[in-house]
């Protein structure tokens, strides 16, 4: 039976980095996803992510921005591939928005300074796509990106060449080790990483009862006005509406706007992408877009689905859902659960596959006190 260091279950843009991480270090590991870059299913496919160095969420969420950001760089150049696109990162919300004020505040608090647009008005004046109501409260990131994920997957995949087993896998805990088993083989794992997004919960018992899987619809949309939204020219956008929190790209790849709604979409299984976005999933982005971002509300020229797998709140101490899962698994501390990232993790993969390395190779580490699984009685 082949053996390893660590195997790596799931190698979206978490279960990469964790392997690419492993690997430049120096550590035997192998990873084991039957899905191949550019497949239509994993949480991590497609083109581009938001990357938010403030983030509405948390002010916690800061440092580990920063730290991405610098791993992102990194890999940019080991690569030699373009993986983030800087761009301007403009949020929006009626008078009084928790969005725009959290935003504003984790700017601040980083002793970053604020400048650009902070009414609909000045929005409207800065960026002509927008059509927002002129006392609406706005905050703009210069330090903003778009994150090309298939780019990164494909560099932290370029990076780990030969450790990679396209297979679908199990496991089983041994008192030898961690066996993973696959179709054609198995494998012997002193430890075992568990970065399986939707499908994490059947591999770690207990756990499906903190996650909620929903099905997020995307659409591509064409533009109105092509010269108000191009690259450069028009930020990546997130919006608090009445309908919901409407977010959107500038048209980078000549493809239109993509632009989708974050808030939680229908319960759907781990295998449930299909049907593709419906005309009335999309209906509240549509039509958000023609309020709000007129330049961009042409018609649908292309639709997705995304899976969210989301955590849900704490049970042993306040927080407000959503956080990420990163922490040794209580009753096994061989193995690692990295999940779920609820729809807001993908622009910190550099800076979490560090810590799952450092997870991996350090038992005496904590895991980071906002990302453990003891804030559910369950896992205590």
């Amino acid at each position: 039976m082949r053996s390893c260091e660590i195997g790596i279950i799931g190698l979206g843009l978490m279960g990469s980095a964790a392997l690419y991480e492993l690997t430049r270090r120096g550590c035997d590991a192998l990873g084991f996803d039957p899905l191949v870059i550019g497949e239509a299913r994993g949480s991590s496919h497609g083109s581009c992510r938001v990357f938010r160095r403030f983030n509405f969420e948390s002010e916690a969420y800061t440092a580990l921005g920063d730290r991405a950001f610098e791993g992102w760089l990194a890999l940019e150049s080991a690569s030699g591939r373009t993986i983030l696109k800087p761009s301007a990162v403009l949020e929006a919300g009626p008078p009084g928005c928790q969005l725009v004020a959290n935003s504003r505040a984790a700017a601040l608090a980083a002793k970053s300074r604020v400048t650009g647009p902070r009414s609909g008005a000045e929005a409207n004046a800065a960026f002509p796509a927008f059509s927002l109501p002129f006392d609406w409260d706005v905050v703009v990131q210069e330090s903003g990106a778009i994150l090309l994920a298939e780019e990164a997957m494909r560099a932290f995949r370029d990076g780990a060449k030969g450790r990679i087993i396209q297979a679908a896998a199990q496991m089983r805990a041994t008192p030898a080790g961690i066996r993973i088993v696959t179709a054609s083989e198995e494998v012997m794992a002193e430890k075992v990483i568990v970065a399986a997004g939707p499908w994490v919960a059947g591999l770690i018992p207990g756990l499906k009862s903190h996650l909620t899987v929903t099905r997020q619809a995307v659409g591509w949309f064409a533009p109105v006005r092509p010269d108000t939204t191009r690259y450069g020219e028009f930020p990546i956008f997130i919006l608090e509406t009445a309908r919901g929190m409407i977010y959107g790209f500038p048209d980078f790849e000549g493809r239109g706007i993509k632009a989708a709604q974050h808030d939680h979409g229908a319960i759907a299984g781990a295998d449930e992408w299909e049907p593709s976005a419906t005309d009335a999933e999309l209906d509240g982005v549509a039509a958000t877009l023609a309020e709000l971002v007129p330049g961009a509300a042409g018609p649908i020229t292309d639709r997705d689905i995304c899976l969210y797998t989301n955590a849900a709140r704490a049970d042993m101490r306040v927080d407000g859902g959503n956080e990420f899962i990163i922490d040794r698994l209580p009753q096994d501390p061989r193995i690692i659960v990295a999940s779920p990232c609820s729809g807001h993790g993908a622009k910190f993969a550099t800076a979490i596959g560090a810590m799952l390395a450092d997870l991996a190779l350090d038992p005496k580490l904590a895991a980071p006190d906002p990302f453990r699984l003891d804030r559910f009685s369950s896992f205590a």
